[in-house]
């Protein structure tokens, strides 16, 4: 591509207290082989300021690029549209992450042989909390080269982890958009980059991984269930190879189905329509009855965060 060997990629809104960290972190790398795109997805707290001051300052190439507010995955998509890296790292507006974290990175996938890279589209790590804990499981060994749905499935591997993918595959695999929702689950596009590719899973820790409470979702919406309806069938549908190996996993994929289906006020058969395959509609009839139940309480929770005013 005739860039940096990674493209570190940042999406913010309104985190000009937590960007620094992002920035530390990226001044100290032993690896000095990126470059940082910042996709500002409308701001308005002084961020394009902070990052002016990092672009004059800094040894290293920092490219940012404000658009009008239209959430992480329209953000995702422009960031790979700008880089010109060969392998694109997205790190969080809050993360933190060592020195080596780009050196390790770009040792676990030089260790791959040159002629089989291909197949592969990238490496992913361990994270850690702000404590140093491992958050969620270790990968069974190191290196592992599988994709994401065995681990999932499998393995039964959870958990934040962290890596990153060749560019090239990411522009062949945009985030989706247009969805009615700006909280459309990103493994969608993981998901979909497994079915056609490997990945090199390392036990080495190389982010810290913080949970900003302020910034998590207090509430659901009409349109985010609409959205999750959609991304549950498409899970039970595109991986249903795996229903043999992981029947729980499925059944709780399938409550979660159900659940917003019912949400939604979507009639049994029409839920069961969606479903391609006998096992699937099985599944769904023992589901359903924990789908209707989350459904309730997702209605009542609605009701009670609902403003006074619109309340009846």
């Amino acid at each position: 591509m005739g860039g940096a060997l990674f493209t570190v990629f940042t999406p913010t809104y309104n985190r000009a207290h937590t960007l620094p960290r992002v920035y530390a972190s990226l001044a100290t790398q032993t690896c000095r082989d990126f470059e940082w795109v910042v996709v500002d997805d409308g701001s308005t707290d002084g961020t394009r300021d902070l990052v002016a001051g990092w672009r004059a300052a800094g040894d290293f190439p920092i490219m940012y690029q404000w658009q009008e507010n239209a959430g992480k995955a329209a953000a995702t998509n422009e960031g790979v549209r700008t880089a010109s890296g060969e392998l694109f790292l997205i790190a969080d507006s809050d993360d933190e992450f060592g020195p080596e974290a780009l050196e390790r990175f770009r040792t676990h996938w030089l260790s791959i042989p040159a002629q089989e890279r291909g197949a592969f589209t990238g490496v992913t790590a361990l994270c850690c909390d702000a404590q140093g804990r491992v958050v969620g499981e270790s990968f069974p060994h190191s290196p592992l080269d599988s994709d994401s749905l065995e681990l999932y499935y499998r393995y039964g591997i959870r958990g934040e982890k962290w890596g990153f993918h060749r560019t090239e595959v990411l522009r062949a695999h945009p985030f989706p958009v247009g969805t009615g929702t700006r909280h459309f689950p990103e493994d969608v596009v993981w998901r979909a980059v497994a079915r056609r590719y490997k990945t090199r899973f390392v036990n080495d820790v190389l982010r810290v991984y913080h949970q900003d409470a302020g910034q998590q979702l207090t509430r659901s919406s009409p349109a985010q269930w609409r959205a999750f309806r959609t991304y549950y069938a498409r899970r039970l549908c595109e991986d249903r190879e795996w229903l043999g190996v992981a029947p729980l996993a499925f059944y709780l994929i399938m409550v979660n189905y159900a659940r917003f289906c019912f949400g939604e006020g979507e009639r049994p058969a029409s839920q069961m329509a969606r479903l391609d395959a006998a096992a699937l509609r099985l599944l769904w009839a023992a589901a359903a009855p924990v789908g209707i139940a989350l459904a309730a309480r997702d209605y009542l929770r609605e009701r009670a965060l609902a403003p006074a005013s619109k309340k009846p």
